[in-house]
């Protein structure tokens, strides 16, 4: 670890949190990579936070950044202090303003621009860190142009990503819901639309988070004590007053220390400034060119002191009088660079200034200057990042800078040209090859602001709403790839109603219904089809429509797990009729409509006629989407042939046929289509693995579906197949470490039913039953009802699951009771996986309990079982006990071995006894 890192108290597990930081990884993100939980991550963040100090996790991978370089410079960090970041004075407002969080649970510090808020804040939460133990985060609303973006902000200071099937919002409430945090919310004056009602159900649904936010106005929420932050102090002795203490501290950090014989005249300058301290720094920045008899002389000029104009709050006015001041000081070029750069909402390089800005007469060569001149005069802050200095206005110069562009019309201008950078660099983002690098995403994070601001002042003007709609188009697909998967369907839904084309705009609905398909919304994806098929109608395409409504139809079957209700019964089959009139002879839309059939005619026959159809309609699905050439077409026509090969009871064809579906979709480049499609075939290929004994394919499914970007927020599902995979290969540690990825998704999620999960949850408690961890097995058998799933959904793998760990501890006699229901009155969707597992172990137990039926189990074991490598071995194994003939139970050790399932061939070496005995010991030893 780097001397910085060591001086700064940072561990070694902090610097790889802090370095996954700063390639802008979600906590889950993070956990996932360190096998760490969410909690533990939240943690690390916090502390590196204080110990870092910074303010926030956006400062956090800046400064991240800022470390590995010097580190692989090999240089040694020099902690000086930030002129632009020091507190100075204001003991009584502190302790005041402490008091006040520590009694409320949300406080508002109130105060016109430049009195110091943020930086009141900002100490009052370090001050307090100690009294919360999940945390003090600081979210900087500033660059946020969208009220409905308040929540998105707050996930991104917590680390946190989108849950399927839950808004950002929600996944924000629900993670902080038994925390004890302090959250600080900066600047929420231009956002009140957005950040009353997100605190109002924050503070409603989580009981131990405490809010303090920072305003010009009042919030007007319940619950909401204000404080009026006051201006610095100007009373009592000039020496001890604080305005004039950061009066004198910020000419100090210049190099201009003030002569005690001064401090009359500078308490005149403070005087004349209201204490307000964004104006005393910059007349504090003037000091060196003006010097103190400069100062006051401008400040004594009344015109310019009030050439801004009288305004309701004379503190306002104060701090308005200031930045006139200080723009009538700046050179024309300079006045016009810091009026112009004004529309960049996040912090930005001279690259970027110059290519907004740097248009006569301003010469683009002279931007950087001009930005390093603004930043002397402290008009500009300057920010770390990766790819060099960034600078930032502070919001209240943006705003005054914004009236500037407005006095002096330029302000539409302004914001085309602004516009016309976000599109490009929107674009240049798209066509990235790599876009989840971190390098990749540290440039999203640092245009995502900006584009989201101009994309909203675009979608309201009636010239710019081609611009807008592309804009909109570049901004799904972006924040997809980031995971955003909430706000891309918020975009392309947008994008839809930005233009009059409805082709163009009917292709949007369709990526957002996919999109809403990903964030497993089912009910979402079938409106959104639905009006794309409306929208495709109206522009005369009658087979594009007879597509969207025969894949809204099948919708409601493949992902039936995900509607919030169900849609009335016969609508599916309305659509369906509906699209195969529209069809014709289109191929595609034939294609969709064979497919929606095997979802709306098969559930209409009855079970006994029901089989031979349904492979039927699926094979002939298949056919006419292989005919289109379109890959995610045939993939959903092989998911509807895996589930009729299923429904059949043919493990090994349901098997091949998703792994077909695998290999067909490796090809394919990622999309929101592509990336749902990739999510079932995954999830589905490694389950009909396990249940056909190959479970070599299930942890290779597995392990794709677990390292899937679309489910990093995820880990309940992104596990929860290969959990199953490893619990029955006997690979503890895997299991052990898989199981707390997915008990911090499943909580962070706010524990909601979910009993696709529960097998995975089952496999976990098998592993400790394994371990003799009587306490644990408990607490996930638990979690497996609180998972919502019914008794007769988990029969079947309940029973495998027990008998396992059953006869693991030598209770051939309750294995076998646990194993005496008959699989064939059983529900077919519950057994099928389990068929074979089940008659070999129950074949096992009756070979080892002595039953007197035993050699019967094993017959008919050995007929359902055949072709299935471990539960065929399971058979021989159980055979060869019943014959006493120890000399087979080598080679079936072997063949445990051949079909990757260490823990059998340790048990069958146990079971042999002797030198093989001691052998399988020390490897469950290992293991378990």
């Amino acid at each position: 670890m780097s001397q910085q890192k060591v001086a700064a108290g940072i561990s070694d597990r902090e610097a790889e949190v802090l370095t996954l930081v700063g390639e802008h990884c979600s906590n889950a993100e993070i956990g996932a990579q360190l096998f760490i939980s969410v909690r533990t991550v939240e943690t690390h963040v916090s502390s590196l936070l204080r110990k870092v100090g910074v303010p926030d996790r956006r400062a956090l991978a800046a400064r991240a950044v800022k470390l590995a370089r010097a580190e692989q410079m090999s240089e040694t960090m020099v902690a000086l202090p930030s002129p632009l970041t020091s507190f100075v004075g204001r003991a009584q407002e502190r302790i005041a303003l402490r008091e006040a969080v520590s009694m409320h649970r949300h406080v508002t510090a109130l105060g016109p621009g430049g009195v110091g808020k943020t930086r009141l804040a900002l100490a009052v939460a370090a001050d307090l860190a100690g009294d919360f133990a999940d945390g003090v985060w600081f979210v900087d609303l500033v660059p946020v142009t969208d009220p409905a973006m308040v929540g998105s902000a707050v996930a991104s200071a917590l680390g946190l990503g989108e849950q399927q099937g839950r808004s950002l919002d929600d996944s924000v409430l629900t993670a902080l819901a038994d925390r004890q945090v302090l959250l600080v919310l900066d600047n929420c004056e231009h956002l009140l639309d957005g950040a009353v009602p997100f605190i109002e159900r924050l503070l409603a649904r989580c009981t131990r988070v405490t809010v303090l936010a920072t305003s010009r106005a009042r919030l007007m929420v319940p619950f909401e004590q204000v404080y009026a932050v006051p201006p610095l102090s100007l009373d009592g002795d000039a020496a001890a007053a604080d305005a004039i203490a950061l009066f004198l501290e910020r000419a100090a950090a210049l190099g201009w220390p003030v002569d005690p014989g001064q401090l009359d005249r500078v308490n005149e300058v403070c005087q004349r400034l209201d204490g307000l301290a964004l104006a005393i720094e910059l007349a504090a920045a003037r000091l060196p060119t003006l010097g103190l008899d400069g100062l006051t002389a401008s400040l004594a000029d009344p015109l310019r002191l009030l050439v801004g104009g009288r305004r309701a709050d004379e503190r306002h006015q104060s701090v308005r009088a200031m930045l006139d001041w200080s723009q009538a000081l700046l050179t024309t070029s300079d006045r016009c660079l810091l009026r112009r750069i004004s529309v960049l909402v996040s912090p930005f390089t001279a690259a970027d200034a110059a290519e907004v800005a740097g248009y006569p007469p301003l010469e683009p060569n002279a931007v950087a200057d001009g930005l390093a001149r603004l930043a002397e005069q402290s008009l500009l802050t300057t920010v770390a990042s990766s790819g060099g200095t960034r600078y930032r206005a502070l919001e209240t110069i943006r705003q005054y800078e914004t009236e500037q562009l407005i006095a002096n019309s330029e302000l539409r201008e302004m914001l085309a040209r602004h516009l016309r950078w976000c599109s490009t660099t929107a674009a240049a983002l798209a066509e990235e090859s790599l876009p989840a690098s971190g390098d990749w995403r540290k440039r999203f994070e640092a245009a995502v602001d900006d584009i989201r601001a101009a994309l909203a002042w675009a979608a309201e003007q009636s010239d710019h709403r081609a611009d807008a709609h592309d804009l909109a188009l570049a901004l799904a697909q972006l924040t997809f790839t980031r995971n955003l998967v909430g706000e891309s369907q918020q975009r392309y839904e947008q994008a839809a109603s930005l233009t009059d084309d409805p082709v163009v705009a009917a292709s949007a609905l369709r990526n957002a219904a996919v999109v809403a398909g990903c964030r497993m919304r089912g009910k979402d994806m079938y409106r959104l089809y639905r009006a794309a098929a409306d929208t495709a109608r109206s522009a005369g395409d009658t087979a594009r429509a007879a597509r969207d409504l025969a894949t809204a139809a099948i919708t409601v079957y493949r992902m039936a797990d995900t509607f919030s209700q169900s849609p009335p019964s016969g609508e599916a089959a309305a659509l369906l009729s509906e699209a195969r009139e529209l069809a014709g002879d289109d191929p595609a839309a034939k294609a969709a409509v064979a497919l929606a059939e095997c979802g709306v005619l098969v559930d209409a026959v009855d079970s006994d006629h029901g089989v031979p159809e349904a492979i039927t309609l699926a094979e002939r699905a298949v056919d006419l989407a292989d005919r289109t050439g379109d890959p995610l077409a045939h993939s959903a026509a092989l998911d509807a042939l895996a589930a009729a090969q299923c429904w059949a009871g043919d493990p090994f064809a349901t098997a091949a046929t998703t792994h077909r579906r695998v290999e067909l979709l490796a090809a394919v480049p990622m999309t929101p289509a592509s990336a749902l499609e990739r999510v079932n075939a995954l999830s589905e290929a490694s389950e009909t693995c396990i249940g056909a004994g190959d479970l070599a394919g299930a942890r290779r499914w597995g392990e794709q579906l677990r390292d899937l970007p679309l489910l990093a927020e995820r880990g309940d599902f992104a596990t929860s197949r290969l959990l199953v995979a490893d619990a029955l290969a006997g690979n503890v540690d895997n299991v052990l470490a898989g199981s707390r990825r997915f008990i911090d998704a499943w909580e962070l999620s706010g524990r909601l039913h979910a009993p696709n999960l529960a097998t995975a949850a089952a496999a976990v408690a098998l592993v400790h039953g394994l371990r003799g961890d009587d306490a644990a097995r408990a607490e996930w058998l638990a979690i497996v009802d609180e998972l919502g799933v019914t008794p007769e959904q988990k029969a079947a793998y309940s029973a495998v699951f027990d008998a396992i760990v059953l006869l693991h501890h030598g209770q051939a006699d309750r294995a076998l009771a646990e194993l005496s229901a008959e699989p064939d009155e059983m529900d077919e969707q519950a057994i099928w996986v389990w068929r074979h597992w089940y008659f070999a172990l129950r074949a096992e137990a009756a070979a080892l309990a002595g039953h007197p039926d035993a050699r019967d189990y094993l017959a008919t074991a050995r007929t359902v079982v055949a072709g299935n490598p471990i539960a065929g071995a399971m058979v021989d194994r159980a055979t060869a006990l019943l014959d006493n003939d120890p000399a087979r139970l080598l080679a079936i050790a072997a063949a445990f071995e051949t079909a990757c399932c260490p823990y059998q061939q340790a048990r069958t070496l146990t079971l042999n006894g002797g030198d093989s005995a001691a052998a399988s010991n020390a490897a469950r030893t290992d293991q378990a």
